[in-house]
């Protein structure tokens, strides 16, 4: 690898992979991850993403429902004690609020890890449209 590439990777891509869920059909990311990983704390990255709401429509993020906050407590045993009692439920952000957050979050940090976890996306997506190609392949057979 690179030596320059590998000097840029602050996270593994691993740990942002078992950070992605999938809820509402779509690829998510909690705001209490994102937060975590650009090192800020989660009420900051809420108040900036409030204070530019216009940013982030409907398809580029959501607040949970009380009923899917506790799908996803139910289902991740890596989340904090402290958000599972939260009265608050999270922000998720899909990888084109994701995208966004990089214009309001004005860290090197967060615009790093923004492009490692971007990039991330992209390969989940390519890898779902490559196992559609193969399977339509083998149909075809």
């Amino acid at each position: 690898m690179n030596k320059t590439i590998s000097n840029n990777i602050l996270i593994q891509e691993q740990v942002v992979l078992e950070k992605i869920y999938h809820i509402r059909d779509q690829k998510v990311m909690l705001d209490l991850d994102l937060a975590v990983l650009y090192e800020v704390q989660t009420r900051a990255l809420k108040q900036a993403v409030k204070r530019n709401i216009q940013r982030f429509p409907n398809d580029f993020m959501f607040q949970l429902t009380k009923e899917e906050w506790q799908q996803v407590i139910t289902i991740c045993d890596n989340l904090p004690k402290s958000a599972k009692f939260s009265p608050a439920t999270p922000f998720v952000f899909t990888e084109q609020g994701v995208a966004m957050l990089s214009s309001i979050l004005n860290s090197e940090r967060a615009i790093n890890v923004n492009i490692q976890v971007i990039r991330i996306f992209a390969r989940l997506r390519n890898m779902v449209t490559d196992n559609t190609q193969i399977r339509l392949e083998i149909e075809k057979i």
